[in-house]
């Protein structure tokens, strides 16, 4: 699978769907964490992050919501979409290590406006973690 993909809004159909693979690491929430400013000991601290209900260190919601933003940037629609709305339900915590498989799945085409509303999920394993749904705007295809 390349890199990127560009699907414009012609060429999109209700049921398109792509999927990635992100892991997360503790050098990747430690990033997230100095980049965001959110360095809340859950994410950071071991010994800290043991002593909670998770028993370890987790990745930030909006570090796994991430995911569901670079997929839409890089798969479907692709370069050039834009988002215009995002809502996020966490479903359950992410730990350090995991694999986080993102999918997200066309589940209305708006003409008006080439706007795209996206079912969103990430999941570990068969657990679901992040669910939602994005409105972006697609690109259109280029005259010829």
């Amino acid at each position: 699978m390349s890199k990127f993909q560009t699907v414009h809004f012609e060429d999109l159909r209700v049921g398109m769907r792509e999927t990635t693979r992100n892991e997360v690491t503790k050098e990747k929430v430690a990033a997230f964490a100095e980049i965001s400013g959110d360095r809340n000991p859950i994410h950071l601290d071991e010994a800290y992050a043991a002593t909670t209900p998770f028993g370890g260190c987790i990745a930030h919601g909006v570090f796994t919501a991430s995911f569901v933003s670079a997929a839409i940037a890089t798969r479907l629609p692709g370069p050039g979409s834009i988002y215009i709305s995002q809502s996020l339900s966490f479903r359950a915590p992410v730990m350090i290590g995991a694999a986080v498989d993102t999918t997200i799945e066309v589940i209305e085409l708006i003409e008006r406006g080439r706007r795209v509303k996206l079912k969103c999920e990430c999941r570990v394993g068969d657990k679901l973690v992040l669910e939602g749904e994005a409105e972006v705007k697609a690109t259109a295809r280029p005259a010829r």
